[in-house]
């Protein structure tokens, strides 16, 4: 199979536009027409290559198709293509940042979506092994994790090099991998207090009312990080409390392809929010991957719920709201400490967001403060950087980043992903440690 020709390549100057996921209609997930959809999807890509450094999946195919008897695609045995599925972990690079061949082109080519079929085809027809079901199950893991005296018991156990030899044996995380700490009191134990109270003072797209989406690592994970965004909003005159209820996300249901269990999340999730959004609330998160999923998954997954696309509206990353409230000159700045020099890693699913660099924009308001950028994958990306089998890989894929790091000398290093700053730290043997910006935010007030 020969290079596909482009005659239309001019068609392509809008912005990337996407499609519903699509996963109701019965063509979804029928086999043949996915392996059929595969390979020309692939033989595109391998007329192009211009994505092979962004992740695992992409070599992995070319090497496919390089080391094939026809040098093309036509040459790969479709047994093989969940090799490449299995190492997309839906970072949604390729198609924000890479991809010529984006809708409005009319190759319609959506690696990621498509990538995200496989996954859910996969899942249906064959499931997936009990370790990666239990690892994707994060709300049930942390409320078990954070039980008084079992949380003790299972952070021990994360440091001891017997037991996470048996752990890698038995659920295949990576004996070298860093796992969770687990904390009680849980983030929505500790602030379950705020009341939301206080005038609020819309501007722009915001209400100048804010909930706090916990998300299932931060509650019990980085308990910390919820109280600086509390904090900073306080500080900011900003009437905030948490999410009345609040179930996982989705999004690591999603990565792993089982797409009735994000339903089942939504169908919790999505009433509570759009209720709480009628009586004029605004929603953020400080992990981007839970704000993406209800900025843009979900909607593209339910493109006919009035309710989910309100929720879409509604929710904003942490920074991109303060940004909001900044240029309505409704920002606090008279901070009291420099933070000197800041490497910032922007994680893969924040700059997917199409938001811009707003916590930089944010950081480099305190006097002092020198924000040095850096745009590369972390390679955590949900499981694939604990998990046995994929843990090599991504270190592999981290260590741009962290070479970045170090030759910056910062003061600090921050990552707006909690999962993806303590996967570089890792690498640099904590030297130096991950902070969220959010709390750097808050050590600049002195608050």
């Amino acid at each position: 199979m020969s290079e596909p020709v482009d005659s239309s390549r001019e068609g392509n100057l809008e912005a990337p536009t996407r499609h519903p996921l699509g996963q109701d209609d019965p063509a979804f997930w029928n086999r043949a027409a996915l392996d059929a959809e595969l390979e020309r999807v692939f033989n595109i890509c391998h007329g192009c290559r211009r994505c092979v450094s962004l992740c695992h999946a992409f070599p992995t195919l070319f090497d496919l198709i390089d080391e094939s008897k026809t040098m093309e695609i036509d040459g790969v045995d479709k047994a093989d293509y969940p090799k490449v599925v299995e190492q997309c972990y839906l970072c949604d690079l390729c198609y924000q940042t890479k991809c010529p061949y984006t809708p409005p082109h009319p190759w319609n080519v959506d690696f990621p979506h498509l990538m995200l079929r496989a996954k859910a085809v996969e899942f249906r027809e064959h499931g997936a092994p009990l370790s990666a079901k239990i690892l994707s199950n994060t709300r049930a893991v942390g409320k078990l994790a954070s039980i008084p005296v079992v949380v003790q018991t299972i952070n021990a156990a994360n440091r001891n090099k017997t037991a996470r030899k048996l752990l890698e044996k038995t659920m295949g995380v990576d004996a070298a991998a860093r796992v969770p700490e687990y904390h009680v009191p849980t983030a929505r134990k500790r602030l379950k207090k705020l009341d939301g109270a206080g005038n609020a003072q819309a501007t722009g797209r915001t209400r100048g009312r804010l909930a706090i989406f916990a998300t299932c690592y931060c509650d019990h994970s980085e308990p910390g990080v919820v109280e600086d965004l509390a904090a900073v909003l306080a500080h900011n005159a900003i009437p905030s409390r948490l999410v009345e209820q609040e179930s996982c996300c989705g999004m690591p249901k999603l990565e792993l392809g089982d797409l009735a269990t994000v339903r089942k999340y939504k169908e919790r999730n999505i009433p509570v929010l759009a209720k709480m959004a009628h009586e004029g609330w605004d929603f953020t998160a400080a992990i981007p991957s839970c704000v993406l999923m209800f900025k843009q998954e979900l909607p593209l997954m339910f493109p006919d719920d009035a309710d989910v696309a309100l929720v879409r509206e509604r929710f904003f990353d942490p920074f991109e709201y303060l940004a909001e409230r900044h240029k309505a000159g409704l920002l606090r700045t008279g901070f009291k400490t420099s933070l000197g020099k800041v490497a910032w890693q922007v994680p893969c699913h924040q700059r997917v967001q199409k938001i811009g660099p707003k916590t930089r924009e944010i950081l480099q308001l305190v006097p002092g403060t020198e924000v040095v950028t850096i745009e590369r994958c972390s390679g955590h990306d949900g499981t694939y950087g604990v998990k046995h089998k994929t843990y090599a890989l991504s270190r592999k894929l981290a260590k741009p980043v962290e070479n970045r790091v170090a030759q910056a000398e910062p003061a600090h290093f921050t990552s707006d992903c909690p999962m993806a700053g303590g996967h570089i730290a890792h690498g640099l043997g904590d030297q130096p440690q991950a902070e969220h910006p959010l709390s750097l935010l808050r050590k600049a007030y002195g608050i």
